[in-house]
């Protein structure tokens, strides 16, 4: 049986989105009766209370609350969800004053994925899972690090990215792009003390910013200089492969290039 055949000719040239306002529909979620996991839904709802299951995607996802995270992990894992794959947060601090927090666990031996869903809300605290599964251990630091949520029963709760002094939390939506003021300073004031900041000047936080001029961190098309020379002003066309070429490959040269006025 053949595979329905489809027109590709200029298909690089369409444009996939025709309205810039476009926003890809939900994707389904189907019921858990009748699947692979109705089994393991069967078996989970007999420990714990299930809030909400369904398929998305081929991933089977349970929404459980908070206070029956570990004994819900626990459940998965007799039930062959041996591996822990990843567990981190979403912040909905504005809409539902709390965080989402996941973990995902995976069954080597039937193939089959699991995402745990529960919701934690602001200032309240969550058990740690490390007693079930060793790998949740840096993932409940991050989300501790990243999102400010307190990881009770942990077994080294600290920072994990962010320097053990630092100021806020950098994944919740309300923390500034470029940081506030603690951060902008940060290294002038560990490093020199407050009273350099007026001798080294504010850091540079902006990530769309690109001076032409500065040779130590930026290199101008055609005008190319050693790291730390001064700007040079004579303009080259530069051949950009070693002497000797690469082995099977030809050598390519600037008078040998052809421009492309439009795709074949």
């Amino acid at each position: 049986m053949m595979r329905k055949y489809s027109d590709k000719k200029n298909a690089q040239l369409q444009n996939y989105y025709k309205d810039r306002f476009y926003h890809a529909p939900h994707t389904a979620k189907q019921a858990v009766e009748g699947s692979v996991f109705a089994e393991f839904l069967a078996a989970v709802q007999d420990e714990i209370t299930v809030m909400n299951s369904f398929v998305e995607l081929d991933f089977w996802v349970v929404e459980i609350q908070k206070e029956d995270n570990v004994k819900a992990l626990q459940c998965l894992k007799n039930l062959g969800f041996q591996v822990f794959t990843e567990a981190s947060a979403i912040d909905f601090v504005a809409q539902k004053q709390g965080f989402e927090i996941f973990y995902q666990l995976l069954n080597l031996e039937k193939k089959l994925r699991v995402r745990v869903k529960t919701f934690v809300g602001v200032k309240e605290r969550l058990k740690s899972v490390v007693s079930v599964f060793k790998g949740a251990n840096w993932s409940e630091r991050e989300i501790y690090d990243m999102f400010g949520v307190f990881i009770v029963g942990h077994p080294n709760l600290k920072r994990i990215l962010m320097p053990d002094d630092w100021f806020g939390h950098p994944f919740l939506k309300s923390y500034p792009l470029q940081g506030d003021e603690f951060a902008r300073w940060y290294e002038i004031d560990k490093i020199f003390g407050k009273e350099y900041r007026s001798v080294v000047g504010e850091e540079q936080r902006d990530p769309g910013f690109a001076d032409d001029k500065d040779t130590l961190n930026f290199a101008r098309l055609y005008h190319e200089n050693p790291k730390g020379e001064p700007r040079s002003r004579a303009f080259s066309k530069q051949e950009y492969q070693e002497e000797g070429g690469v082995a099977f490959v030809k050598r390519a040269t600037r008078d040998g290039a052809k421009i492309l006025e439009k795709r074949r």
